[in-house]
C-alpha cells in the first residue's frame, strides 16, 4: 500500500489509534529480529508489515477474521492427495501467475511461462510429426502447427514439445476412471523447428467449485469455468527446464467468463491448411504459432505467442452438473 493510499485508508481513526496499531506491528517485527535463517527473517518480516496494512486498510472486522479463519479451516479439511484446495486459493487470487511471472523475468520476444496446473504428467506417449494426441479423446479434430525457435529467429531443431488438453466434455486423462492416457503425447520439432500435429478443438471447464474457493468466487460473482486452451511444453535442449505456455481461444466469449489473470490470447484466423484432415474432421480448426525460446544461458524464459485459432461452430459446453472436483487446480 502506498504512502498516499495508507493516509486515507487510515482518515479518521484517532493518532492514538494509530499509534498502537504501529506499536503491535512494530512488536511483531521485533520477535523475528533475532531469527537464524536472513531469508526467513526478512520474508516473515515483509510478511507480517504488508498483513497488518491490510488488515489496518480494510478495518478488518472481527466476524471477518472469524470467516477468514474458518475458510482456511474448510480449505485444509478438503484438501487430500488428490486435491490442493490451497493452490486453486493461490490460482484465483493470482498468486500462482505472480510467482511464475516473478520467476521468469521478461526477456526479448521469448514465448511467456504460465502456471503448469495440476494436469500435466510425465510418461506421455511419443508421436511422430503430424500425428494424433487424441488417442480415443472425443471431441472436433483441430491442427496444430508452428515453430520453435530462438528470440533471435533461429530454429531449434529437435525440442522436445509436450501437449495436453482436456475431451470434449472438459476432462483430463487423469480424470478418467479406467486410467487411459487421451490427448496427451510429446513429439520432436523438426530440422527447422517445425512442429505439428492434430488435438482437439479445446473446450471451456470448470475448476472445482464445491469447496471453500467455489463458494468464494460464487460470493465475488466470478464464474469457475476456464476459457478454452491447449497446453503446451517445451522443452528445447536435454536437462533444461520446460517451458510451459497455453493456447487459448479469443472472439465472443459465449458467456463463459475467463478464470483467472490474462495469458497470451489467441487472435482468430482465416486461413486454411493444406494438409489432409483426419475422416473424422467435420470442422476447421487450426492452431499455429512460434514458441520462442531464451538462449541456454538464461533458459529460465518466457512467453511470447503470435498464435492463431479458429473454432468450429456448434461446440457443445460442459454443464455445471457435469463437472468433476477431482481436479486440485487451474489446469
Amino acid at each position: 500500500m502506498s504512502t498516499d493510499q495508507r493516509s486515507t485508508a487510515l482518515a479518521g481513526v484517532p493518532a492514538e489509534q494509530q499509534a498502537r496499531e504501529r506499536e503491535v506491528v512494530n512488536r511483531v517485527l521485533a520477535s523475528f529480529a533475532d531469527g537464524g535463517d536472513a531469508r526467513l527473517k526478512y520474508v516473515m518480516e515483509a510478511l507480517t508489515r504488508h498483513l497488518h496494512a491490510f488488515m489496518r486498510e480494510v478495518r478488518l472486522t472481527e466476524d471477518e477474521w472469524r470467516h477468514a479463519i474458518a475458510f482456511l479451516t474448510d480449505a485444509g479439511h478438503i484438501t487430500d492427495d488428490k486435491r490442493q484446495e490451497f493452490i486453486l486459493l493461490s490460482d484465483v487470487l493470482g498468486a500462482s501467475m505472480q510467482m511464475i511471472t516473478i520467476n521468469n523475468e521478461a526477456y526479448a520476444n521469448a514465448t511467456e511461462a504460465t502456471v503448469v496446473g495440476p494436469f500435466f504428467v510425465e510418461g506421455s506417449p511419443r508421436i511422430p510429426l503430424g500425428g494424433d494426441i487424441a488417442a480415443g479423446a472425443a471431441g472436433e479434430p483441430c491442427w496444430a502447427e508452428g515453430t520453435v525457435t530462438d528470440t533471435d529467429g533461429k530454429p531449434v531443431p529437435g525440442a522436445r514439445i509436450e501437449v495436453w488438453e482436456a475431451d470434449e466434455e472438459g476432462f483430463y486423462d487423469v480424470q478418467y476412471a479406467d486410467g487411459r492416457t487421451a490427448a496427451r503425447a510429446h513429439l520432436y520439432a523438426g530440422d527447422q523447428g517445425d512442429y505439428r500435429f492434430w488435438g482437439l478443438t479445446p473446450t471451456p471447464y470448470p475448476i472445482p467449485h464445491d469447496g471453500p474457493v467455489g463458494s468464494l468466487l460464487e460470493a465475488a460473482g466470478r464464474s469457475p469455468m476456464r476459457a478454452s486452451h491447449l497446453q503446451l511444453g517445451r522443452q528445447a535442449h536435454p536437462g533444461d527446464a520446460y517451458l510451459r505456455t497455453r493456447r487459448r481461444t479469443a472472439g465472443p466469449r459465449r458467456g463463459v467468463r475467463r478464470q483467472g489473470l490474462p495469458g497470451a490470447g489467441l487472435r482468430a484466423s482465416a486461413r486454411e491448411h493444406a494438409h489432409a484432415r483426419r475422416p473424422r474432421s467435420r470442422g476447421p480448426c487450426l492452431v499455429a504459432g512460434p514458441l520462442r525460446h531464451r538462449p541456454r544461458a538464461s533458459r529460465s524464459g518466457r512467453a511470447a505467442a503470435d498464435a492463431r485459432l479458429r473454432k468450429p461452430a456448434g461446440r457443445r459446453r460442459m454443464t455445471r452438473e457435469e463437472l468433476s472436483p477431482a481436479a486440485s487446480s487451474l489446469g
